[in-house]
């Protein structure tokens, strides 16, 4: 009878510690909140989203042929919007198989290839380590086993580069698609002077000078300028109140998004107060999400014209 006992507890036991390790096994069978597959290209079968970046105007670094000697013949560096894609397939396809699905898809989509290579014919360890990737463990590669492929393509006078590193780790299959829609930087600066004049004639202003990561709510130093206009605003009229607001495109569910908007409007807030020592009182803040959409969110330039935050009179 003792013994039974002791063996129904240690089948609990097993039960128990095998019922934590399912919330884990299904978030990692997830995409990570809000990213998605770029448009018209798609993932490989089975696979998930591991990482995701989206820049409206960024850098990305390519290589067009292979290296010699350890150093590279034909490296490029490109301007525009850039997205970075990760994903992980599960155990059972090859690098080759995987790399393949992404080239003849590119293909499809009309790009033509610039390189198309692995790992000794790509120039080894040091080719791999000259490729930006999304950090581990959203990206894993091995230096002695991978493959890359570079492409690009011209139509209606817009120029856009895509890569592809497969490689593996435990018998995971890992790849990373990065596209870059080569573009120069607009001007999304909005001075004290255009804040308030926004705030007159239509009562509120678009900011597209505040910047966070991909689904962040840390306001990234290189926003500065535009916080410290709203701050000279805000003391050049010291009765305005204003209404911070945030705004996110429709990627993601509904209640995330609403929160993350919420938290962007607060943390600009919150960095008003803290660093420029404007009033509480003065500010309010909220988060509509995609609600209030200025542009369409089934294209990405419309995607990005959404993201944003406003200065709402109140």
């Amino acid at each position: 009878m003792q013994r039974s006992i002791g063996a129904s507890r240690a089948l609990l036991l097993v039960l128990a510690l095998s019922a934590l390790e399912i919330p884990d096994a299904l978030a990692q069978a997830r995409d990570v909140p809000g990213a998605r597959d770029y448009p018209g290209i798609g993932r490989f079968a089975g696979s998930v989203i591991t990482g995701h970046e989206a820049k409206d105007f960024d850098a990305a670094r390519l290589q067009a042929s292979p290296f010699r000697e350890g150093r590279p013949t034909g490296e490029r560096k490109v301007e525009g919007r850039v997205t970075r894609l990760a994903y992980r397939s599960n155990p059972g396809p090859s690098i080759l198989e995987v790399a393949r699905n992404f080239e003849t898809q590119l293909a499809k989509a009309g790009f033509e290839t610039l390189l198309a290579c692995e790992t000794d014919a790509c120039g080894g360890i040091p080719f791999v380590e000259a490729v930006d990737t999304l950090p581990m463990p959203l990206m894993w590669v091995d230096g002695f086993n991978y493959r890359y492929y570079a492409g690009r393509k011209a139509e209606g006078g817009r120029e856009t580069y895509a890569t592809v590193l497969v490689s593996k780790s435990n018998e995971e299959v890992y790849a990373q698609l990065v596209v870059a829609v080569v573009g120069a930087i607009e001007n999304k600066m909005v001075d004290a002077g255009a804040m308030a004049q926004g705030l007159g004639e239509k009562g509120h202003i678009a900011l597209y000078g505040i910047y966070f990561d991909t689904d962040k709510a840390v306001i990234k130093p290189e926003s500065r300028a535009t916080l410290d206009e709203i701050a000279k605003l805000l003391r050049a009229q010291p009765q305005l109140n204003v209404v911070i607001v945030g705004h996110t495109d429709s990627q993601g569910a509904y209640e995330h998004n609403m929160d993350l908007s919420r938290r962007r409007a607060e943390a600009v807030s919150a960095e008003l107060v803290r660093s420029y020592r404007i009033a509480s009182t003065r500010l309010r803040t909220a988060g509509v999400g995609f609600l209030a959409p200025v542009g369409p969110n089934g294209t990405e330039d419309g995607r990005a014209l959404n993201r944003r935050v406003e200065l709402v009179a109140p």
